[in-house]
């Protein structure tokens, strides 16, 4: 009945719609477009009428027979005389976007495998990095210096094993995660909660760049539509949807981090937690994780293990001044302020900072904000 979604059998007919070609991908896309139709409604249709085509130009009363609410029923039936499919495909095309449609050649097949896959995939860079393994990695946008340095020594040694780190380029936890990908020259994918034309947030163009010449963006939503909170839970089963294990670095009690790793335990994905200080609130959701059994990740080898995985070679040692391992030997493994360290060695300023910026270089210490340094 028209207002009622379809539970019953369907004539499904998804044998003649394996392997899209071109002209389906159009109606993939102009499905997309529909306001009212989301990834399981999409995949309905395209399942009942046998392909994205007819199901784009089925008449009002066919669309009820398939199941599909009135509301969605009566946007397709109005949207679709101002959706030209050719036209919508060709402006991606030329905004250098590309689309992996779910019954397609090359759409993740661990992403197409859970519960309510996304119908249409836009992305920017090398689709195919989501072809390797896929490890996801998610935190707190209000992250601490040890978090931030958790999350990129995690990124770059995942990136170095030939694990394709997957994280949601927020800011905090995500960001660092990509950027140590990007640093010991892994691949890494970026899903975001709007479309590729929209850089979220805005100080991430650069990384977005980045990460668009190394990896991919992708997003299931069409060019133009903004962030808004409801788009990110549906983001985070994206994240988990494309990887074998959910890594969470840093969150809250209410960090939407947790959602990610519910929606891989829903997906019957591995899910591990990285330890944090007893005293912060940002370790209170990572600790309950692992009171509730996730996998305990100290290194990148103990994910890396679990997934019957090698781990990398290390990188060689770095060798250091006798300076420098003075500088090394004075730091904790929390943030130390400049001031303190030339107080705590007893150095000359200038050689403090001589000998700090060759540890940068190295990657033994980490800058931080306001002048603050870490060791990693």
């Amino acid at each position: 009945m028209p207002g009622q979604e379809y539970e019953g059998s369907r004539r499904t007919l998804t044998g003649s719609v394996r392997g899209d070609s071109m002209d389906e991908s159009l109606y993939w896309v102009a499905l997309s477009l529909v306001s009212k139709l989301g990834a399981r409604r999409i995949r309905r249709l395209v399942d009942f009428f046998g392909s994205a085509r007819a199901a784009f130009n089925a008449p009002p009363e066919e669309l009820y027979a398939a199941g599909i609410h009135a509301q969605a029923v009566a946007a397709l039936v109005e949207e679709r005389t101002s959706i030209d499919p050719a036209s919508a495909f060709e402006s991606l095309r030329k905004s250098g976007f590309g689309v992996l449609t779910l019954y397609a050649e090359g759409y993740p097949p661990l992403l197409k495998a859970i519960y309510d896959p996304p119908a249409v995939l836009y992305y920017r860079g090398h689709a195919e990095v989501l072809c390797a393994p896929c490890v996801a990695v998610v935190g707190s946008r209000r992250a601490t210096a040890y978090g931030r340095a958790a999350a990129f020594r995690l990124g770059e040694s995942l990136g170095r094993a030939g694990v394709t780190v997957v994280s949601g380029m927020a800011r905090g936890i995500d960001t660092s995660a990509h950027q140590g990908v990007l640093h010991g020259e892994g691949t890494t994918a970026a899903v975001l909660g709007c479309g590729l034309d929209i850089c979220y947030p805005p100080e991430n163009r650069r990384l977005r760049e980045r990460i668009v010449e190394k990896g991919v963006v992708l997003s299931e939503f069409p060019p133009g539509v903004p962030p808004k909170p409801a788009h990110f839970p549906l983001r985070n089963r994206i994240i988990s949807g494309l990887s074998l294990a959910t890594v969470v670095v840093e969150a809250g009690e209410r960090s939407g981090a947790l959602i990610t790793a519910d929606c891989a335990l829903e997906q019957g994905r591995d899910v591990f937690a990285v330890p944090g200080s007893v005293t912060s609130p940002y370790s209170r959701g990572t600790h309950r994780l692992l009171k509730d059994g996730a996998g305990l990740a100290e290194s990148a080898a103990d994910i890396l293990s679990a997934l019957g995985m090698a781990a990398p070679e290390p990188p060689p040692a770095v060798p250091v001044t006798a300076l420098q391992e003075q500088i090394l030997s004075a730091m904790e493994f929390e943030t130390m302020h400049f001031d303190e360290l030339v107080s705590r060695t007893g150095l000359a300023a200038a050689a403090v900072f001589a000998a700090l910026s060759g540890l940068e270089l190295a990657s033994l210490v980490r800058k931080l904000p306001g002048n603050y340094y870490l060791r990693v």
